[in-house]
């Protein structure tokens, strides 16, 4: 108001929410989010029915799914989102715990907000415990070197414990654990791994034991006559751009045929033509031949003929996989094929009970192929989402030489420390690290609340543990006892955990400063409250 008269200063639709309702707003949706996923924590955590608008269902356990299918409109919310998006995009694993350390942040800085702790300091204190927590977790990590095939093993085989996929994670273990080790190359000392590198392709039918590791390249395709061989041995592959049949000229022309001689001598000439296409592909020594385009009944023929195995109208992306895979190069003419430019495999060969071609057994190949198989399509889903978590978590392991052992050990030692440490800060900063520390609390705790345990006994008895010297003690989900978790071989990388504290802090701390909200509200059909 001035002098009497009211001033608006924001439109008719800008909700604004102010001061400690703010807070309050974000604290809760944060609490929602990480809610959401709590329950789907560690070995024996439970599974989320998803339905979408069109009515496709997805049942799974993975973090990053379950947000990624929620529709979130809170804009505090949508940051928690992101954190597992960051998280699944730079580590592929640990959603699920980045989301609860983050819900538990700020539930903690709701706490300290009551008793008058000014925003800021919460955040200077949760900064000063992200940095303290991550040199800790440097001095609790152990090296791993590629050689070290069993502990990769484990690494993959802990990230796929506890999904619907469990009675295969040993095999599907030893297959990632391999086709990452293959694509691997050190340059300047380092392991450096491209994840495109690794292609994942899916096929309902047999049972998930089928699932196999192929040096080389699967499609979804299949020959295109069946006079062409089903399988070649010792495949000499073309790789074509271009189509195999005569294409249309680029300006406007007309021929006019005036009688029937002229009409079988312009057939006898397009056969010709299309015979030389063939005919291209045999002098170059191919057997094998995939194209982008398409392929002319004719040319089909002949190379049918000629015993050559054609695929026809293959994506791009799978024909640059499939070069990188066979060696070979993309020539976009046929008369450009020569044996310098083809490459090799094993063989080729059509799937007999699926719509498949498989290019296995290349030679040193620089891409490879993980072959799913399931009985049902959201099993087969299910098991795609675990292949993609534990592939990611063997490439962040073998790219930074380290892991960390699990099972709530590396979250209970950072609690212990960072108490120890903020007792030597004082002040204000200090109830902010100790409200840091007792983060750390929530994933134990998740862990044996999902298990059936009484969390606080299992809690109690992992600080003592830990008070007496045992950093690697952790909780053991089946039996309810405490461990030692390098024994017993449950270990993840360190870059996950390094991730999840990171991720969760930085966040926390941006969205505890917030004291003033506009949020535009659209207007018109299907508009709605935020939720």
């Amino acid at each position: 108001m001035l002098a009497g008269q009211p001033i608006v200063v924001l439109r008719d639709n800008v909700e604004r929410t102010r001061g400690h309702e703010a807070q309050q707003s974000n604290i809760l949706a944060a609490k929602a989010i990480a809610s959401a996923v709590r329950t789907t924590l560690g070995p024996r955590g439970m599974d989320k029915m998803l339905v979408s608008p069109s009515g496709d269902v997805t049942i799974t356990n993975d973090g990053a799914t379950i947000l990624r299918e929620l529709s979130v409109q809170h804009p505090g919310a949508k940051m928690m989102v992101e954190v597992a998006e960051t998280q699944d995009d730079e580590v592929g694993d640990g959603t699920t715990t980045a989301c609860i350390l983050g819900g538990a942040m700020m539930e903690r800085a709701g706490v300290m907000l009551a008793k008058e702790i000014h925003p800021t300091v919460i955040a200077h204190g949760y900064r000063m415990g992200m940095e303290k927590a991550l040199e800790i977790l440097k001095d609790l990590t152990i090296t791993v070197t590629p050689e070290d095939r069993e502990i990769l093993l484990q690494i993959a085989s802990t990230s796929m414990t506890g999904k619907s996929i469990e009675s295969v994670k040993e095999k599907v273990a030893g297959i990632i654990v391999d086709a990452v080790k293959s694509i691997a190359e050190e340059k300047d000392g380092k392991l450096v791994i491209d994840e495109d590198d690794v292609m994942v392709t899916k096929e309902v039918g047999e049972t998930m034991n089928d699932a196999e590791l192929v040096k080389g390249v699967v499609i979804n395709k299949k020959r295109v006559s069946d006079g062409m061989p089903r399988k070649v041995v010792g495949a000499k592959v073309a790789l074509l751009a271009q189509p195999l049949e005569i294409t249309k000229t680029q300006v406007k022309s007309k021929i006019k045929i005036s009688g029937s001689e002229q009409l079988a001598a312009f057939g006898e000439q397009e056969r010709e033509s299309l015979k030389k296409l063939a005919d291209a592909v045999r002098d170059a020594g191919a057997n094998v031949v995939f194209c982008q385009k398409g392929i002319a009944d004719a040319v089909q023929y002949y190379l049918a003929k000629y015993g050559i195995f054609a695929v026809e109208d293959v994506k791009e992306n799978d024909m640059k996989f499939m070069a990188k895979a066979v060696g070979g190069v993309i020539v976009n003419k046929v008369h450009e094929l020569s044996p310098e430019v083809l490459g090799t495999a094993g063989y080729v060969e059509q799937v007999e009970d699926a719509e498949l071609v498989k290019i296995a057994e290349c030679t040193n190949p620089k891409a490879v192929t993980i072959l799913l198989r399931g009985s049902t399509q959201h099993l087969i889903d299910e098991l795609e989402r675990a292949v993609e978590d534990a592939r990611r978590v063997v490439q962040d392991a073998l790219e930074d030489r380290t892991f960390v052992v699990g099972g709530g050990s590396v979250e209970t030692e950072m609690m212990l420390k960072i108490r120890e440490y903020a007792a030597t800060v004082g002040g204000r900063i200090q109830i902010a690290l100790e409200a840091f520390a007792d983060v750390f609390e929530e994933v134990p705790k998740t862990l044996a609340e999902n298990s059936g345990f009484d969390p606080i006994d299992k809690v109690v008895a992992l600080k003592q543990a830990h008070a007496q010297g045992q950093k690697y003690a952790g909780l053991n989900v089946y039996t309810g006892e405490i461990i030692d978790m390098k024994e017993e071989r449950v270990f993840e990388p360190a870059r996950v955990k390094k991730q999840a504290i990171m991720s969760a802090a930085e966040m926390a701390s941006m969205l505890i400063r917030v004291d003033d909200m506009f949020v535009t509200v659209k207007k018109g059909p299907g508009a709605g409250p935020m939720a």
